[in-house]
């Protein structure tokens, strides 16, 4: 799920519909537990009708994607406004930390959105279907974007490795900092571990084109 600005009337209201049950829905389940909320719940909480909950999400744990895609839009958008030729390794670890950074009480409050919505997924097979599906369809959008950056130095498996070690590096990341106490800034925070994790992964041989 896409959170790209759309285009008519009628899109940014659903979507702001369905931003405010994500919302929602994140709330309960960071408090509450998946197991405790019923879709109701989350459609009593956000102010909405069952039915036009159910218009847009097939179930309770699903209705928090408009957030998760959220963040992966947010890293790939920054990579989409990037010149390609550069050198692609510090053009991902640029992107990684001003999406994983921290700069106001607004974007730590979303981080620690997260960390309760990884938390709660921890017993919940279905909430972690609906991250690793984010994280899935987030690598396959990334595909593209790091062909172009590449500007054909590097070879379609490259940029296929790439883009699954970078989707990877971020979704590691998250899911370490989501079992510690640690802040949203600082050491051990989503971007300090992201930034390792990409350098592990995206390593030189990949970047190289060899």
């Amino acid at each position: 799920m896409s959170t790209r600005p759309p285009s008519s009337l009628t899109e940014r209201r659903k979507a702001a519909t369905q931003l405010e049950i994500a919302h929602a829905a994140a709330e309960l389940f960071a408090a509450q537990g998946p197991h405790a909320t019923t879709a109701e719940d989350i459609a009593r909480h956000a102010g909405v009708a069952l039915r036009t909950f159910y218009r847009y999400f097939r179930s309770k744990q699903d209705a928090v994607s408009p957030l998760l895609a959220d963040g992966a839009d947010r890293w790939r958008a920054l990579l989409e406004a990037a010149e390609p030729g550069a050198e692609l390794s510090r053009t991902l670890e640029t992107a990684v930390e001003q999406s994983l950074t921290a700069p106001d009480e607004a974007a730590a409050r979303a981080l620690l959105r997260t960390r309760g919505l990884l938390r709660a997924a921890a017993d919940d097979p279905a909430l972690r279907a609906v991250w690793y599906r984010v994280n899935q369809e987030s690598e396959e959008r990334l595909v593209p974007v790091i062909a172009r950056l590449a500007d054909e130095r590097l070879d379609a498996l490259r940029v296929r490795l790439i883009a699954a070690a970078a989707t990877d590096a971020i979704r590691i990341a998250l899911e370490t900092w989501a079992a510690t106490e640690a802040g949203a800034t600082g050491e051990g925070s989503p971007a300090a571990l992201a930034i390792r994790c990409l350098r592990r992964l995206v390593g030189g041989d990949l970047l190289s084109g060899s």
